[in-house]
């Protein structure tokens, strides 16, 4: 008897760093995850949604310190605004992770442990070059052209201390063979090439400086987790951050293997795990996957890294030092919650940038969602009530659908929209947001379409012609249900108010699982169905 679990989607963001308020961007990170969670929810399948806080660190002991508060003090306020900010994008996910946690901590230890004991890491003495902003020193490799460090490293400074290092380059050969094995370890595969060609310029042997340093010395930052085998450092904090993602998945660094991990960790690993480009290289691709190839992680178990490209504004990325930022809570109060999630889904391309427009926010939440989606939803709710007093009677015998460039006979209407749910499915798989936002968008702009083609206000005064109006009403209703179940990921609570208007499935009102891809399919509306009164869903956003 097979007693495995049944296999959980496994999905996770980068955490965010606690140094700041959240931005934009961490607003489209957050709804990327929670719109490709809900998908794999709305296939049916089980899924652990993790996302949460980075809260060590040395520049997080330097906000703390100018602001004139504790580190611990300074990081559950930072923390608060991003917690706030999942729940005003209707954010959901299932686990929160905090790296000042006692499990993680336990977890972080435990690996540094395995590692020191396995003589992965070593003491040394180094001089040279210090990245203030990222926390690192800096080799040769990082200078530009020129010979000097670019400003993307900030505040730099000459150090010499001992520290503990991991033996990063001893595994390079083994990277390089994993990502020319598994073509899809990164997506979108340019960004494979990418951290493929960074690889190579690791250097094989220690003294070059491409193992990693692993430490921080309390003289200097005491605000981290305590290296198990010396009390006088803390560990660097990206070897802190990364395990988040093992240690709040239920990961036990006292097991050897992965086969002996409880099927609790092993039934959600491996994960996809989303991230920004700027962490892409060195910190995922190379630091993260490495970390666990050394605790035993199999080539099969590792991650699948999702690299997504940055908001910009005016082309430059968006930065607290550039003084750029954009304010999603502003964003949010100003457009709502929908108008921004579905800008933030629909006008960027997987792995791209982007320059973020108010003005574009307006024209597409006006041209797709008021214009197209909610016109559909207020004239088809309007001519049902007006013609039928909100009852549906599904046709029994053919009538024209002319969803597409030629008119389909009615029962044809389950192949047009099975080729339109085949296409979002293929589209949200290889997570193209926006392309399965614009199959949705398309359905109704072809209703509406077909509104104007039919004209139903005119065959409502020709009683000949009642069992067609009886099918045009069906197919409007119908189709809304089915874009509605469309737009569920990305649009949650602008589905559910479809279906409330639809009068459909009310005994599931507000919950996700309301909506299932495996209702998306043609037909689903009964004989004699009863829909309710429209209500505007997307009021057009007016600009002075």
């Amino acid at each position: 008897m097979n007693t495995e679990m049944p296999k959980t989607f496994f999905i996770t963001t980068a955490i965010y760093y606690t140094n700041s308020s959240p931005h934009v961007g961490h607003a489209y990170e957050m709804v990327l995850a929670d719109v490709i969670a809900r998908y794999h929810r709305l296939k049916g399948e089980n899924v652990f949604f993790l996302t949460g806080v980075d809260q060590h660190g040395q520049k997080v002991q330097q906000s703390a310190a100018k602001a004139g508060v504790p580190p611990a003090e300074f990081v559950k306020g930072i923390t608060q605004k991003f917690v706030d900010l999942g729940k005003k994008l209707d954010v959901q996910y299932d686990e929160w992770a905090e790296t000042t946690s006692k499990r993680h901590k336990r977890v972080v230890q435990g690996i540094l442990q395995r590692l020191f004991d396995a003589g992965q890491i070593y003491k040394d003495k180094q001089a040279g070059y210090y990245s203030v902003r990222q926390e690192q020193f800096l080799t040769d490799k990082e200078r530009g052209p020129d010979g000097e460090f670019g400003p993307e490293w900030g505040e730099i400074e000459f150090r010499e201390e001992e520290n503990y290092y991991f033996k990063l380059s001893q595994h390079k050969e083994w990277l390089v063979r994993y990502l020319d094995n598994r073509k899809d370890a990164v997506i979108p595969d340019f960004r494979q090439t990418e951290l493929r060609n960074a690889v190579e310029k690791i250097s094989d042997n220690r003294q070059s400086g491409s193992d990693l340093c692993i430490s921080r010395p309390k003289s200097r930052l005491d605000w981290g987790i305590e290296l198990p085998f010396d009390k006088d450092f803390v560990t660097y904090v990206w070897f802190d951050a990364l395990t988040n993602y093992i240690s709040f998945a239920g990961y036990d660094p006292s097991l050897p293997t992965l086969n002996s991990q409880p099927s609790s960790f092993r039934d959600k690993w491996p994960a996809l795990q989303i991230i920004g480009k700027d962490v892409l290289v060195p910190a995922h691709g190379i630091y993260w996957l490495i970390m666990l190839h050394a605790i035993c992680f199999p080539d099969v178990q590792m991650p699948q890294l999702l690299a997504h490209g940055w908001w910009n504004l005016g082309g430059a990325k968006m930065s607290k030092s550039a003084g750029n930022i954009i304010d999603p809570f502003v964003l949010i109060d100003k457009y709502g919650a929908d108008a921004l999630r579905y800008y933030l889904m629909s006008d960027i391309a997987r792995g791209k940038d982007a320059d973020f427009s108010d003005q574009r926010l307006i024209e597409r939440y006006n041209s797709d969602l008021a214009n197209s989606l909610g016109n559909l939803l207020n004239r088809t709710l309007n001519m049902t009530q007006q013609y039928r007093h909100g009852s549906l009677k599904r046709p029994s015998d053919p009538t024209t659908l002319a969803l597409t460039n030629t008119p389909v006979e009615f029962e044809s209407a389950a192949a047009f929209f099975k080729s339109v749910v085949f296409g979002y499915s293929g589209s949200l798989e290889v997570f193209d947001i926006d392309a399965s936002l614009d199959d949705a968008i398309m359905c109704a702009i072809s209703c509406n379409g077909f509104i104007d083609s039919e004209k139903p206000w005119l065959l409502a005064k020709d009683v000949t012609q009642a069992g067609r109006l009886d099918g045009i009403l069906y197919i409007l209703c119908e189709s809304l249900r089915i874009i509605a179940i469309l737009i569920s990921p990305v649009l949650p609570k602008a589905a559910h108010g479809i279906f409330d208007q639809l009068n459909w499935k009310m005994e599931l009102s507000g919950k996700e699982e309301r909506f299932s891809l495996a209702d998306a399919e043609w037909g689903r509306l009964p004989d004699g169905h009863v829909v309710g009164k429209p209500v505007p869903l997307f009021p057009r956003i007016e600009t002075s």
